[in-house]
Parts: C-alpha cells; sequence; structure tokens
C-alpha cells in the first residue's frame, strides 16, 4: 500500500479555527477495501490526534479535519504539526510514492507537480488586523492618560477598510454602537477565560450577541467611528468573569507584538 497523492492545507491554521488542518489523501492499493490509520505528530513526532478509517479505496480522495483538539479532548499547543497515514495494526507509514511515479499515473510530467506537503503551523490565536499596521505613539497604548480615565487596550494603526478578525473565537457577547467606541463587538474567548474588545468599526458589526465565531473568522472592517482620532483598531483584553462583569483590562500589547510575528 502506497500514498498516491497527499496534501494538508492551510499552511496556518488556528485553534477553534475559521479554517480546519485538513488532509486530503488517495492510496494505491490491491486491495479494494484498506483500514487505515491518520495521526496527527507534533515537532517531537508524538502522536496528538488519531482518526480511523476503515474500509478505504484505493484511487479515491478521502478527507480529514482536525479540530484542534487532542486525543485527550485538550487545545492543542501551537507548533508545528504534520498529519501521518498508516496501516491499521500494522507497521511504518503508508509510503509515498515516488513524485515521478505520481506523476505517471496522473498522466502529466513531474515538472507540472506542487511539492507535496503533510506539515502546518498550528496557532492559538489570530492577529486582528490583516494588513500594513503599526501600535501608534505613547498615547495608543494601554494606561495612557484620557479624560477622567485610563486608555484600556491597546491601539493597532491601519487603514480605514483593511479587514479585521477575531483573534480568538468563541461566543458574541456584545454587538453595539457607543459614543465613544464607535461600533464595537465583544467576543468570549473559547476556553480562555477572557473576552476581546474590538472597536471603532467602520460599520455595525454584522454578528450578534449569542452567535459563534472562529479564530480568525472575518469581523469586520477598520475605521474610525465614535471618539477615535484617526483610523485604528481599539483593542482590549479583559481577565474573568469578562468585559464589565467584574472582570479587569489586560496590556494587549505583549499578546499582539507575538501574535503580529507570526502573522
Amino acid at each position: 500500500m502506497t500514498l498516491l497523492s497527499a496534501q494538508a492545507t492551510p499552511r496556518k491554521s488556528f485553534y477553534y479555527g475559521f479554517r480546519y488542518p485538513s488532509l486530503q489523501f488517495t492510496i494505491n492499493s490491491t486491495q479494494p477495501a484498506n483500514d487505515l490509520r491518520i495521526d496527527v505528530l507534533d515537532e517531537a513526532g508524538m502522536v496528538v490526534k488519531s482518526f480511523f478509517r476503515n474500509d478505504v479505496a484505493p484511487n479515491t480522495t478521502y478527507s480529514i479535519r482536525w479540530d484542534g483538539t487532542t486525543n485527550e479532548g485538550r487545545p492543542a499547543r501551537k507548533g508545528r504539526y504534520q498529519f501521518q497515514v498508516l496501516p491499521q495494526g500494522g507497521e511504518g507509514t503508508v509510503k509515498q510514492l515516488p513524485e515521478e511515479v505520481i506523476q505517471r499515473k496522473r498522466g502529466r510530467s513531474s515538472s507540472s507537480s506542487e511539492p507535496v506537503s503533510l506539515g502546518f503551523n498550528f496557532y492559538a490565536f489570530a492577529f486582528p488586523v490583516l494588513g500594513k499596521h503599526d501600535f501608534g505613539e505613547g498615547g495608543a497604548r494601554f494606561g495612557a492618560g484620557r479624560s477622567g480615565h485610563t486608555h484600556q487596550g491597546q491601539d493597532v494603526m491601519a487603514d480605514c477598510g483593511l479587514p479585521m478578525v477575531a483573534a480568538r473565537g468563541g461566543t458574541v457577547q456584545y454587538s453595539d454602537y457607543h459614543s465613544a467606541a464607535g461600533n464595537y463587538l465583544v467576543i468570549d474567548g473559547k476556553g480562555t477565560g477572557l473576552d476581546f474588545l474590538y472597536a471603532h468599526l467602520a460599520e455595525p458589526p454584522a454578528l450578534k450577541a449569542g452567535e459563534r465565531v472562529r479564530t480568525g473568522q472575518p469581523i469586520g472592517l477598520v475605521g474610525d467611528t465614535g471618539n477615535a482620532q484617526g483610523c485604528h483598531l481599539h483593542f482590549e483584553i479583559w481577565g474573568a468573569p469578562g468585559w464589565y462583569q467584574g472582570g479587569s483590562p489586560l496590556d494587549p500589547y505583549a499578546f499582539l507584538m507575538r501574535w503580529d510575528r507570526y502573522s
């Protein structure tokens, strides 16, 4: 038994993500039905999740989607992962055919092929602004002075109209307009105990309270609604039990810097 083709997509995925890590594969076998095990391996080669597929036919494409949880039901750690295909109860992986054999079976030259990769990067959070941005001057930082209060978030300066995504998926807590925050959205981050606030959205949020949202899912556009000095995302992180529910704001700067490095 051999792998005729296999490809993992996308190259970058997130826990509770908008797009799950997925494997598409096709085997070549003399048997009409084959029992396979598909593992997700971490960087150390340890199995974090296993899937079992019975009666897999040769020359037929199959798909596996991983939701980012381990065999124990816990969120997997961020890092580099890869899929591996094995026969159930057998030794070793299902071997990849030489590329020239694969292309010959497909009826095209090897020069037209794309490299086969079963690896992908997996992260817990996504950077919320998709496009050129910076973190502004001192007044944009958490704790900066404001009239009668201090700044409770971090501003991400960016052009109006740039798309924004959920830094962490979860449940929408609030979706509204405020004279200071403008159009804003608060998401209770799944499995974190944290709430995430996005303010000054260009348009009223399409997502409403109670709706589910995925990590990396589009949630709106950068804007300057409310009391905003120029186009930017005002981003807040609140500890449990949540935004204006007894929680306290946390400085988002270190979080955003870390997420920005792999965006």
